[in-house]
């Protein structure tokens, strides 16, 4: 079976029940090959080198996405295509805070649509990039995260406050109970 698009799309349609995500944990599905098909950095969808402009699509594309073997596959019950991933398939796009410090909640909202609440089934974590700049990620579903848009990046840097973890004081922002570091206190009084 070659893998087209018009396939993908009817078997998702079909697949989504109640606005819930389709089960694509539960699909093990023969592989049919690779889709020209790329989410790059800022979220954007590409198909054959076009951005898909039209986000009700997109977001039924997101809703049959699965990381499996450090590879983005969109599955269905009969099929599953490889697609290229830039970075993180998601972008956190916003985000909203209730709380103070330890009672703090901080819930996500991505792109396509998802919310998440950061904490212990959905840890913020952000690693250093070339030259040092710091790349924030929120854990979404089954392993596969969502980059923090730059914005809303900036805004999280605002609730941080100083902790001292594991021997040495970190800047970080709690959520869900949890603290994250961003980085070593240290390294902002340079």
């Amino acid at each position: 079976m070659t893998p087209t698009t018009e396939n993908l799309i009817a078997s998702a349609r079909t697949a989504q029940r109640d606005g819930k995500l389709p089960p694509v944990h539960l699909w093990n599905p023969p592989f049919c090959g690779d889709l020209d098909m790329e989410i790059r950095r800022d979220g954007t969808w590409f198909y054959n080198g076009t951005p898909i402009g039209r986000p009700p699509l997109v977001r039924l594309f997101s809703s049959i996405l699965k990381l499996e073997g450090g590879k983005f596959y969109l599955v269905t019950p009969v099929e599953k295509v490889g697609i290229r991933v830039e970075d993180a398939p998601f972008v956190a796009q916003d985000f909203e805070a209730t709380g103070k410090g330890p009672d703090q909640t901080i819930t996500f909202t991505t792109h396509v649509g998802d919310t998440v609440i950061a904490g212990p089934e959905h840890p913020i974590r952000v690693v250093r990039a070339a030259g040092g700049t710091p790349a924030p990620y929120v854990m979404v579903r089954a392993g596969m995260e969502a980059l923090i848009d730059r914005k809303s990046f900036y805004r999280l840097v605002d609730l941080g406050q100083a902790q001292g973890q594991r021997g040495t004081d970190w800047f970080g922002v709690w959520s869900g109970g949890v603290f994250f570091p961003i980085v070593p206190v240290a390294e902002l009084e340079l």
